[in-house]
């Protein structure tokens, strides 16, 4: 089983909106895999994402589907850094790390 595509499920006004989207545009283009992004699809994370404590989705959320056609999170929270800001290395490590290990 391996990556198809990388499906990010975000909102423009998110916070960390900008870093997810550089994220994934790095991530396609390392990894070949063919990206597509939902804006605010809740009813798509309700299905595949993860939820909070209370089983509601949030956002954003980066996803993979594999060749079979499962969907899993890859990356549904940024890491942060010692000053408190977004990691994007360490988010994107932790997202390959996954997408290597899906098989």
């Amino acid at each position: 089983m391996t990556a198809k595509k990388l499906i990010l499920v975000t909102s423009e006004s998110h916070p960390l909106h900008k870093v997810f989207m550089e994220t994934l545009e790095e991530l396609s283009k390392e990894l070949n895999l063919e990206k597509e992004v939902k804006i605010e699809d809740y009813a798509f994370l309700a299905d595949y994402g993860e939820k909070d404590e209370f089983d509601m989705p949030f956002l954003p959320q980066l996803l993979a589907q594999t060749d079979d056609g499962k969907i899993i999170p890859v990356l549904t929270k940024m890491p942060f850094d010692a000053s408190l800001k977004p990691d994007k290395k360490a988010g994107k490590e932790e997202a390959i790390k996954k997408i290597k290990n899906l098989g």
